[in-house]
């Protein structure tokens, strides 16, 4: 492609094969970026891979996110295929599926615990220390994923939740530490339609983010696709677009906080 708005870069994407992810490499590849796509299911990589107009353009590396040699072997994917990663961004998440303290068996609330932050915000920061040094010499950008629960109640349990307000202090953090060479922001989306992976210390199966009568319950009465979600992560990426802009939060919450769930008043639609 020629004229992308991410022309020329490449970009290292984790939890690649998800609703979320897969729809930020397909919008990557079509805006120009050579990608490295990594997730821990190699199948759905695969499948991804096979769907895409793209095939040159894309390497993927099944591996978990949080692993330093699962990182390092990442970054020297790229290296191996296209050259020094200039975006960072990761789709990597599990979810609690919103149990409640009170249901958290507390024999195993530490290790649902470090199961929840190792891959929410533990996967995040292994892998950008990876990549910190071609980011460093490329003055790229990172980009990473929160949660309408970064920022209020109700998104999911305390688990999911604690995790995704930490997150948010990373992106602080690290925007502080890394400037001016590197820019760190984040996207944190509202409802979507994706399977939220469950925490294997509590016997959590896969479910399904968009549940019956979601759409009525959210402000906008519309659920984004992954595809438009995709584009905040673009602007965020591009080397040009937001070239001022470091360590913020683009809320995409279909207006969760404005109102949290539920219709107008008088469930009415304006």
């Amino acid at each position: 492609m020629s004229g992308g708005r991410l022309q020329g870069e490449i970009a290292l994407v984790t939890g690649a094969a998800g609703g979320l992810g897969s729809a930020v490499v397909r919008r990557y590849l079509a805006e120009g970026a050579r990608v490295v796509a990594t997730d821990l299911r190699p199948g759905p990589l695969d499948e991804l891979a096979a769907s895409l107009d793209f095939p040159a353009e894309l390497v993927t590396v099944p591996g978990d996110a949080s692993d330093w040699e699962t990182a390092k072997e990442t970054v020297a994917a790229a290296h191996r295929h296209f050259g020094q990663v200039g975006v960072y961004t990761s789709c990597v998440g599990v979810y609690d599926h919103n149990v409640r303290f009170t249901d958290l068996p507390g024999d195993q609330l530490g290790d649902a615990l470090l199961e929840c932050w190792r891959i929410n915000v533990g996967s995040v920061l292994v892998t950008l220390r990876a990549v910190l040094d071609d980011l460093t010499a490329t003055r790229g950008r990172a980009v990473l994923t929160g949660s309408y629960a970064a920022h209020a109640p109700g998104g999911g349990g305390v688990l999911y939740t604690s995790s995704k307000h930490a997150l948010l202090g990373v992106v602080k953090q690290l925007a502080h530490e890394l400037a001016p060479q590197v820019r760190v922001n984040a996207v944190s989306p509202g409802v979507l339609p994706t399977v939220m992976t469950g925490l294997g210390t509590l016997g959590q199966e896969p479910r399904d983010a968009v549940l019956p009568g979601t759409e009525q319950a959210l402000p906008l009465r519309r659920i984004p696709t992954g595809d438009e979600l995709a584009g905040l992560y673009v602007t965020l990426a591009s080397a040009a677009d937001t070239a001022a802009v470091t360590g913020t939060v683009l809320i995409a919450d279909s207006g969760l906080l404005t109102r949290g769930f539920g219709g107008p008043p008088g469930g009415e639609e304006l």
